[in-house]
């Protein structure tokens, strides 16, 4: 749906971790976990206002970024891993953070540093592995957060950042509709992964079909 034979894209899906896959005109297609996306923003705003999301990213807005910590958030050695490659919450979580906050850190300027963390971490992972990409669709909870788009438009201008809705899939929908793909695949018994993206010696039909 998002693939297109005149412009390089890339999409980018902002859920608890952000991914992004890389569909040049020509060429092998490649995927990977670039960093957080709403895990550490979603769980820091619960501990400090009780909400499950900073709505828009409101709370992120009112402060600055702390360049020193969101230094020491950028120096994890899963930024500069090269694809394939794969993380989750089992590594970008509270503990994790937690390590690497100053004495005293102001809460409401460690969120602006999470947001300024998931925005750079993409922007960072496209511009060296999906150089030469003409727009980006972004789809995933983290659509729904206004700031944390807009630094990814300031990051990453002049490449336009539309909502998948723009391509004709809704956001919250994309992650269910793959899933639904790959099912498909594995009860055709049709290959469903591609090894530029998983690292695997060759296609292989994924999962397991459990009869009632």
């Amino acid at each position: 749906m998002f693939r297109a034979a005149s412009e390089n894209r890339a999409v980018l899906n902002l859920g608890g971790i952000a991914n992004v896959t890389w569909l040049p005109t020509g060429g092998d297609v490649i995927g990977f976990d670039c960093g957080p996306g709403n895990c550490l923003l979603d769980r820091w705003v619960e501990l400090h206002l009780g909400t499950p999301v900073d709505l828009d990213g409101a709370w992120a807005s009112g402060a600055r970024a702390d360049p020193s910590l969101l230094e020491r958030l950028m120096q994890d050695p899963y930024f500069a891993l090269p694809p394939p490659k794969s993380t989750g919450r089992d590594l970008f979580n509270e503990p994790w953070l937690r390590a690497r906050l100053p004495h005293a850190a102001d809460p409401q300027a460690v969120q602006a540093t999470l947001l300024e963390l998931t925005a750079r971490a993409a922007a960072e992972a496209l511009a060296r592995h999906c150089s030469g990409a003409l727009r980006l669709i972004v789809c995933g909870g983290g659509v729904h957060n206004r700031a944390l788009m807009a630094r990814l438009r300031a990051l990453l201008a002049p490449v336009p950042v539309d909502s998948s809705a723009r391509h004709g899939l809704d956001p919250l929908l994309v992650e269910a509709a793959a899933f639904a793909w790959l099912a498909r695949q594995a009860l055709e018994e049709r290959p469903s992964n591609l090894p530029s993206v998983t690292g695997a010696r060759g296609a292989r039909v994924l999962g397991a079909v459990y009869p009632p």
